[in-house]
């Protein structure tokens, strides 16, 4: 018997017996179309293949988890705007299978019968296997499902179920983001789209170092300050693809792209790169890169200098030094930190032990690693954030002091990581001291001018909550133009920055085009309550309010008020006064 691993979806048709029993030829007339015309072609389009068709079924395999689970977005979303009367359920899992004359057995594959039982029609449900690979790759939104226990499948799975039209490839409409300021033409002045480098082997696990290698490079050019450098989570939507480097221009809003490649064997790596001018699709430079294993680092800054030359991009002074320092030199310590930043930005509270552990695990191997102490130090400012209100007073300042001495040591060992004052101006402003704050966060903006993270999540925080709104709304439109396919919560950061500019009915636009892709969490509601509330639209607030008692039954205003840290107190009676007059309890 053949064995590999691979994606397996399962899919089936909603109320098959149903519409059989109304109209049998007409069901297996459109049922036959579909697969044929859109089914087959898109599968095929994915790199997949239909193993079979199974009365009302669909059993199809992929070799790549990531597009796998990005056809079963597109199949369900083209469904969704098609007229053809048919909806499915999907389930995708990543497992072992059993090859026999073409067709596939295995638990892989009943595990994927077993999730598409459990998808709501038009929708698709993932093992925690597939979810855990795509996550920061395809920037999902998804329910988690908890341990779901199958027959004849004899560990519980944990599912997860992914909110459709909410995933990384979703962009509101050219109106919708023209009306809030954004503009995604490409710019006057250099840009670039580093595209994820492919893994040249077939080892899964050397994924996670090719990313590491694209990051990098990535994080050096945000640097830059005369470049546009698109953020990692809009570039990492081309995964897994053939990508055509024009359309990446369109979609990106940028001249030029990079490509490349990373293969690793016994000590040594070989990369390959290519810059391109996607306006054009001429090769502006390229080259190979054969090296001892240790020596990745040197590599990557190489990269970044021929892009910088080729683009003919004039350094500023004092940018040479901080675009070419990589940060550590130790390969040990950096694989570490690259299994430790996918665990915190999954966002889930259960990977951020494992997180901590690989960031002592980085810190054993490399002390003096600046990053890995700013990461360490977010971990622990998430605890007091979080944490601090079901442990009290004690253990909010137990971790406030740990984030604090954190960023501290990763200052001293580099005065220009950026990221350790991001991290440090959270944290003086969950101490409420807002000044420092906004010093720590102007430092962090002047050292990584294109980073979309501290722009977007640190930096618009902190100006809001200080009193700054306007100049919010600023850096979260420069974070949107520098990923555009931008997360939810940048749409809301956007809109709470209007809130307190007083531009209402723009806020409200904002929560209302975020709900459509993150609408499992209490804060949009929240928000769009607020701003509801201080229009007197009391009526159109309703259904919000009516969601918000459905995540947090016992929400009460005074309780949400008094955890938040705004340095003026009228931003936080308006905050207030908006909820309650919409009819939320004080």
């Amino acid at each position: 018997m053949e064995r590999r691993l691979a994606a397996i979806i399962a899919a089936d048709v909603v109320g098959y017996s149903k519409l059989m029993e109304q109209d049998e030829a007409g069901t297996l007339s459109a049922l036959s179309d579909l697969i044929r015309d859109d089914i087959e072609p898109l599968i095929a389009e994915h790199r997949g293949r239909v193993v079979k068709l199974i009365g009302d079924g669909i059993l199809a395999e992929f070799a790549s988890v990531v597009d796998a689970v990005s056809c079963s977005i597109a199949w369900q979303e083209r469904l969704a705007s098609s007229e053809c009367g048919l909806q499915f359920r999907i389930g995708v899992n990543l497992g072992d299978i059993i090859i026999q004359d073409d067709d596939i057995f295995g638990n892989g594959v009943n595990v994927a019968a077993r999730l598409e039982e459990l998808a709501d029609p038009g929708g698709v449900c993932l093992s925690e296997t597939v979810h855990r690979e795509v996550r920061n790759v395809l920037n999902l939104t998804c329910e988690d499902l908890g341990q779901q226990t199958f027959k004849n499948i004899a560990e519980p799975i944990r599912a997860f179920r992914i909110s459709l039209g909410q995933s990384g490839n979703y962009k509101p409409s050219q109106a919708f983001e023209a009306s809030i300021g954004l503009d995604f033409s490409i710019p006057d002045y250099p840009s670039i789209a580093v595209l994820p480098f492919t893994v040249m082997s077939s080892d899964p696990e050397q994924e996670y170092f090719a990313d590491g290698v694209t990051e990098d490079i990535i994080t050096a050019l945000s640097k830059v300050s005369r470049l546009l450098v698109v953020a990692r989570n809009s570039t990492f939507v081309y995964k897994g693809q053939a990508v055509d480097v024009k359309q990446v221009s369109r979609e990106q809003g940028v001249r030029y792209v990079l490509e490349g490649s990373v293969r690793s064997a016994g000590g040594r790596v070989r990369v390959s790169a290519q810059l391109i001018d996607a306006t054009t699709g001429a090769h502006v430079w390229a080259e190979r890169y054969d090296r001892e294993l240790q020596d990745i680092f040197a590599v990557q800054d190489e990269i970044t200098r021929e892009i910088v030359v080729a683009m003919d991009v004039q350094l500023r002074e004092g940018e040479q030094h901080r675009v070419w320092s990589s940060g550590t030199k130790n390969l040990q310590a950096w694989e570490c930190m690259r299994l430790a930043t996918d665990a915190v930005l999954g966002g889930a509270a259960e990977e951020q032990p494992r997180a901590k552990e690989l960031i002592e695990r980085a810190l054993e191997h490399d002390p003096d690693y600046a990053i890995a102490w700013a990461m360490l130090g977010f971990l622990h400012f998430t605890e007091a954030d979080v944490g601090g209100g079901i442990g009290g007073k004690d253990q909010f300042e137990k971790a406030q002091a740990c984030a604090f001495r954190c960023g501290e040591r990763a200052l001293e060992l580099d005065p220009e990581c950026a990221e350790a004052y991001g991290m440090l101006a959270l944290t003086y402003l969950n101490a409420s001291d807002h000044d420092k704050a906004i010093e720590m966060t102007e430092k962090a903006i002047a050292l990584a001018p294109n980073n979309a993270e501290i722009l977007g999540s640190v930096a618009s925080a902190v100006m809001r909550k200080s009193g700054q709104p306007e100049r919010g709304a600023e850096l979260v439109r420069k974070a949107m133009r520098l990923s555009p396919f931008y997360r939810p919560a940048l749409l809301r950061a956007l809109g709470n920055n209007y809130r307190l500019s007083g531009r209402l009915e723009e806020a409200v636009a904002c929560y209302r085009e975020s709900l459509k892709r993150e609408s499992g969490y209490l804060a949009p509601y929240v928000n769009l309550v607020s701003a509801l509330g201080e229009l007197g639209r009391t009526g159109d607030a309703k259904d919000a309010i009516r969601k918000i008692y459905e995540l947090e039954p016992d929400f009460s205003v005074s309780a949400y008020v008094k955890g938040l840290s705004y340095r003026n107190r009228s931003d936080l009676e308006r905050i207030r006064g908006g909820l309650v007059k919409a009819g939320l309890p004080d």
